[in-house]
């Protein structure tokens, strides 16, 4: 899975590179970029799996999640500007241990670990300091799981794939920093099991898994 998601974004960066490159000096928001992001972060059982029918039922787990990014936007035009990018991150998001209500978050007892996207996004420049854009994607995350009979606890991990969408401003902090914040909803759909040692990995089988993020983001272009 790590070496498709690296192809994919290779192929994508350098299709997008493949523009001139002195266009896109003399244009805003365009170019290399490589930034940093943090912010909130929700997962939540899907509408399929939802289960909700008293208000104390516990059914999400959040927290903090924090990633590296770096894409590249070629200039289409004056206004237009369409790029490709990828991240990678992690979540504090886990399981609460003191909740005294049940947790039924559809992949159990849970904690969030590292996470991969790899997508495209369109933007519009409104003014020479200012984009507004649109994204989405392909989006991997790994969960550790932990399951147990009230004696032996087993830790496997859970990698789910799945799409991703957003929306986002970007604000020219100078001629080559940016700040912004942005707004993104994932969905997994698909998981697999990894053992550890020997094991084989488990079969892929189908989940329903909701994930709210509002994130900010600083970065440099080049």
């Amino acid at each position: 899975m790590n070496n498709r998601v690296a192809l994919i974004a290779a192929a994508s960066l350098a299709a997008i590179a493949a523009t001139p490159a002195a266009a896109q000096d003399e244009a805003p928001f365009s170019g290399f970029r490589v930034g940093a992001e943090a912010g909130y972060d929700m997962l939540r059982s899907g509408s399929t799996e939802d289960v909700d029918t008293s208000r104390d039922l516990n059914q999400d787990i959040d927290g903090v999640n924090f990633a590296g990014v770096v894409g590249y936007d070629a200039a289409v035009g004056e206004k237009l500007r369409i790029g490709a990018e990828a991240s990678f991150g992690d979540s504090t998001a886990d399981w609460d241990n003191d909740n005294n209500q049940p947790n039924v978050f559809n992949l159990g007892r849970v904690n969030a670990g590292r996470e991969i996207y790899v997508g495209g996004r369109v933007g519009y420049v409104t003014s020479p300091d200012l984009m507004l854009y649109v994204k989405g994607g392909y989006t991997n995350q790994r969960f550790g799981i932990e399951g147990t009979d009230g004696t032996t606890s087993v830790s496997q991990r859970l990698d789910t794939d799945g799409y991703r969408i957003g929306a986002g401003a970007e604000y020219a902090l100078s001629s080559n920093m940016y700040a912004g914040l942005e707004y993104r909803y994932s969905n997994y759909s698909k998981g697999e099991l990894d053992f550890n040692g020997t094991t084989p990995d488990g079969s892929r089988f189908n989940i329903d898994t909701d994930r709210h993020q509002v994130v900010a983001t600083v970065g440099v272009r080049f």
